[in-house]
């Protein structure tokens, strides 16, 4: 059972509360991303289960022992922070073999779990070489190494694409997708990056402002936002969100309206809205329109053989049956699954 329960966590540096009391289960296996904008809690909250920050308030069990006290080192956890941290005077295969090395493990035993970390990371050919010679992806890869082979409970990400180029980091989402699936373990991971959220976990924990909003799989919160915040920041490009008397006439202090649900016609329709950017991304095009009725621009999706030109006048009708509502509170609709 590798299991990670946090009962009541809380965290203040002196008199400001940056994570107010939290309950959470990460299950044996589990692919858990924290998201949220800057300053949210997320990492604050990786370290305090890491050890690396105390708790001020609250216990922490892994695997059902309580261990919101002990040192991060007796954890049973491997963390893979944004830099890389690694030996410049050191090959590939020392930096991967020096936890074990520390840890003071037999010679063979380490050189084994070395050969098998290296073949998962795609890294046996460079094994005898330094980071100096490697790419970002290779050495952010030697790092994943150097925590695999410490055979944790759980990794723990703490943003560790963010050095990375936009093409890199979509292929390294994708390997570390494949690793979770070929190890089965259970892996937390942070990002600010709500597409990585999105393709890399199979649960998300969304927070604002040291609380948790919701907690969920990436399409059930795609699907059932249970506020306003979750609704505008999962799904890119992100929900509309309309107030108004235009929303009261659709049956709610706010309405929520993904870009796919809409229709989109030359001659008619319930919203008029004059072109402004248009962004083809090749299947899909993001049409952004100003609405004088709805005071707001609109973003909707369209068919990528769409032809419109800026300025060009265009009507937009939403699908009823795939509306969010919320209250004044901002908070999802009684009615509403």
């Amino acid at each position: 059972m590798r299991q990670i329960e946090l009962k009541q966590v809380s965290k203040h540096f002196g008199d400001i509360e940056v994570i107010k009391p939290i309950d959470l289960q990460i299950n044996d296996g589990e692919f858990v991303v924290f998201v949220g904008p800057s300053g949210c809690g997320k990492s604050t909250l990786l370290r305090l289960i890491a050890g690396l920050e105390d708790v001020t308030s609250g216990q922490i069990f892994i695997n059902g022992k309580d261990t919101t006290q002990l040192a991060p080192s007796d954890r049973e956890l491997a963390m893979v922070f944004q830099s890389y941290a690694l030996y410049p005077h050191m090959t590939v295969r020392k930096n991967i073999d020096f936890p074990l090395r520390m840890a003071g493990l037999d010679k063979n035993e380490r050189a084994r779990r070395v050969q098998e970390a290296a073949k998962a990371l795609n890294l046996t050919d460079y094994l005898e070489r330094r980071p100096g010679q490697l790419s970002g992806g290779q050495r952010q890869r030697v790092a994943i190494g150097r925590a695999i082979v410490r055979e944790p409970t759980a990794f723990l990400f703490d943003e560790p694409l963010s050095n990375l180029d936009a093409a890199l980091r979509v292929v390294m989402r994708l390997e570390i997708s494949e690793l979770h699936q070929r190890l089965g373990s259970t892996m937390i991971y942070v990002t600010h990056d709500q597409v990585e959220a999105m393709t890399l976990a199979d649960k998300i924990v969304v927070l604002q402002a040291g609380v948790i909003e919701q907690v969920g799989s990436p399409l059930d919160l795609y699907h059932n936002p249970k506020n306003t915040f979750v609704a505008g920041f999962i799904g890119s490009p992100k929900m509309n969100l309309l107030s108004g008397s235009e929303a009261e006439k659709l049956g709610a202090h706010t309405i929520g309206i993904r870009p796919e649900h809409f229709t989109i016609e030359k001659d008619s329709g319930l919203w008029e809205g004059k072109v402004g950017v248009t962004e083809r991304l090749g299947s899909d095009t993001f049409v952004h329109l100003h609405c004088p009725q709805l005071e707001q621009a609109i973003t909707v999706r369209a068919d990528s053989t769409l032809s419109v030109e800026y300025g060009e006048k265009l009507y937009i009708t939403p699908d009823t049956d795939q509306l969010h509502k919320f209250d004044a509170n901002g908070l999802r609709s009684h009615g509403q699954t």
